[in-house]
């Protein structure tokens, strides 16, 4: 199994390419909407959140994510201890995941690949990249967030530049460049990579 990395920073479009790989059968892993996903049904990584940030951080046994966004977006000791518990959760998962898969390559998609030790992994890892006006837009639009929320979530991420020197691939989403040539480009090199791994 080829094991392929994807990820870019808030509104780079990293989803939207996701989904274009699996309409061309590759399997995706979203890692992000796993922790979310986590956050609300594990017992134990509840108790350790509840310890974390009080009783206010579930309502009706929900995570009470903008109580808990609020205090992680203001305090970044908050956001590490955070990461720190859902990390290693996702990434034993994930890997999980990739494991039980039988296609040529299958990738894992999230924000944090490089931050949660996820790279290290993966045989290689893609990018997708989309200058900060249009990220920041396309945030505020998709969460209905202010633009300085926006912002502030961005500045507690890797820098868009730091991230792209790390990946192998780059997919630009600046809605000038086609998104779908250069997913199918990196399909047939992928899969091209793919053989000459088995």
């Amino acid at each position: 199994m080829y094991r392929v990395g994807l990820t870019g920073g808030i509104g780079s479009g990293k989803s939207t390419v996701a989904k274009i790989f699996e309409i061309l059968g590759v399997p995706v892993y979203y890692a992000d909407a796993e922790a979310k996903r986590i956050m609300n049904t594990d017992n134990e990584l509840k108790e350790k959140i509840i310890s974390l940030f009080g009783n206010e951080a579930y309502k009706n046994d929900r995570l009470n994510r903008h109580f808990v966004s609020e205090i992680v977006f203001n305090d970044p000791r908050k956001l590490e201890q955070l990461n720190a518990l859902i990390h290693p959760v996702i990434k034993e998962q994930g890997e999980q995941w990739m494991k039980r898969q039988t296609t040529p390559y299958a990738i894992h998609e999230a924000a944090l690949i490089f931050e949660a030790g996820v790279a290290e992994r993966l045989d290689t890892v893609i990018g997708v990249s989309a200058p900060e006006p249009l990220r920041v837009q396309r945030a505020m639009k998709r969460d209905l967030t202010a633009y300085d929320e926006v912002l502030k979530r961005m500045n507690r991420q890797m820098p868009e530049d730091e991230k792209m020197k790390l990946c192998h691939h780059i997919i630009i989403n600046d809605e000038q460049t086609a998104v779908i040539p250069q997913v199918l480009a990196l399909h047939r090199l992928l899969l091209q990579k793919a053989g000459e791994k088995k």
